[in-house]
């Protein structure tokens, strides 16, 4: 079995819509969602504020790689369009995975440029932290520590006060 967090964004058309259909693209592997929260854009300011939020997801049989395809595979679905020219720009669905988990509960490692395990800019992103907080309050980034650490250093503890909280906007529906 393995067990992932996955970082969720959009900031083009219906942002909620994108990131609850990304929620429902994952079934029965999603074990829990955090709460939203709007973002200012990062490393390109010239586009529309992100919905963001984090998902933990276990399944017995997926690999790392089938993660990654998954994430892609709902990105696809909500229409988004990589933009070569442009690395941090505007996007229908960003799916991200942050770090894998094997059966034994061990972080499984990568250095593989098409999927970088842990992620490799996660300890530097407030709203990557600040979700997964939500999901996993005692949480750690394999090889950076504890979340709420990274998340109160500098430089994040100004980006951390640019998020946020949507308690008005949530990804699963309740009974």
């Amino acid at each position: 079995m393995t067990r992932a967090v996955l970082s969720l964004g959009s900031n083009l058309g219906d942002r909620l819509g994108h990131l609850r259909a990304a929620v429902a693209a994952f079934g029965d592997a999603v074990l829990v969602v955090s709460g939203v929260y709007e973002t200012p854009p990062w490393g390109d300011a010239d586009q529309p504020a992100y919905l963001n939020a984090a998902v933990m997801v276990a399944d017995p049989a997926a690999t790392p790689r089938d993660w990654l395809e998954r994430a892609r595979a709902a990105e696809r679905a909500a229409g988004r369009v990589r933009d070569p020219e442009r690395r941090f720009g505007p996007r229908t669905l960003d799916v991200d995975v942050i770090a894998v988990w094997d059966a034994a509960g061990e972080p499984v490692l990568s250095d593989d440029p098409e999927l970088t395990l842990p992620h490799p800019r996660a300890h530097l992103r407030a709203f990557v932290l600040r979700p997964w907080i939500d999901i996993e309050p005692h949480g750690r980034l394999p090889g950076h520590g504890w979340l709420t650490d990274l998340l109160n250093a500098e430089p994040l503890a100004g980006d951390a006060l640019e998020l946020s909280p949507r308690p008005d906007l949530a990804l699963e529906s309740t009974p």
